[in-house]
């Protein structure tokens, strides 16, 4: 919606200047000068016929300025956004698998968007500048000095209506908002390349691995208190062995008790 509106109100501009040449001689007069023009604002091909308050004679005079090659551009670049912004959501709804295999689909339409943010950046600005440049050419005071006879003191040449640029002007405000919008969905589109998520899991598992090699260094073995002797049940408190001697102790007395 945003690539419409900027190719719509800069691409479909249409504007008309009006100027009044009045003579000494009123029959000579042109009171009623239009001078029209339209994108792509090739101003010098844009002619007029004005009186030359030297009898019936007329010249013909134009604008001044070739302002096609911006105007062209900002439209151009626009125009390929629309039509980017309408496969991709057709891709998103509809063949969604195919974007995310091999992780291309991502890729490609992270460096589309990269590309388009900066050639909304520089054709916005390009256009801003020939917008200005449209104005100064336009405007009815600047193209009354091109008259022959506005230079003369005894002719009154006025200027009785100027272009309305205000289409233009939002086409410049919308060409920066695409600009923004572009550039916000950079970090969307790199999102769903991997890469962000990738940088995330890594500190994750590095730490998952670090516990795991204090568990097998020896510490906290189960296997270490039978090696070292300490805690078997049986090396310090057998009943076999003191039981046994105990026994023995026993016999001695019994057996020299029947002696005698």
């Amino acid at each position: 919606l945003f690539a419409i509106f900027a190719f719509a109100t800069c691409g479909g501009y249409s504007g008309e200047l009006r100027l009044s040449v009045d003579c000494a001689n009123k029959s000579e007069s042109d009171l009623s000068i239009d001078i029209a023009f339209a994108y792509p604002f090739r101003l010098h091909q844009v002619n007029f016929e004005a009186p030359t308050c030297e009898g019936k004679r007329r010249e013909t005079l134009a604008l001044i300025g070739d302002f096609s090659s911006s105007a062209e551009f900002f439209v151009t670049i626009a125009v390929f956004a629309f039509l980017y912004s309408l496969a991709a959501t057709v891709v998103y709804i509809f063949f969604q698998n195919k974007y995310r295999e091999n992780n291309r689909g991502p890729l490609i339409d992270f460096i589309v968007t990269v590309v388009f943010s900066f050639l909304w950046l520089v054709s916005s600005s390009a256009w801003a500048k020939g917008l200005s440049d449209v104005k100064v050419a336009t405007d009815p005071d600047e193209v009354l000095l091109l008259i022959s006879a506005c230079k003369q003191q005894s002719n009154k040449c006025l200027p009785v209506r100027s272009p309305v640029m205000s289409s233009l002007n939002t086409s410049v405000v919308f060409g920066y908002l695409n600009f923004i919008l572009w550039a916000g969905n950079i970090w969307f589109v790199f999102k769903e390349t991997g890469w962000h998520s990738s940088g995330q899991r890594h500190p994750a598992d590095t730490m998952e691995k670090q516990p795991g090699s204090y568990n097998q260094g020896g510490y906290n073995q189960d296997s270490y208190g039978p090696a070292g002797g300490y805690n078997q049940p049986g090396s310090y408190g057998q009943v076999g062995e003191y039981g046994q001697s105990q026994s023995y102790g026993q016999s001695g007395p019994t057996s020299f008790t029947n002696q005698i």
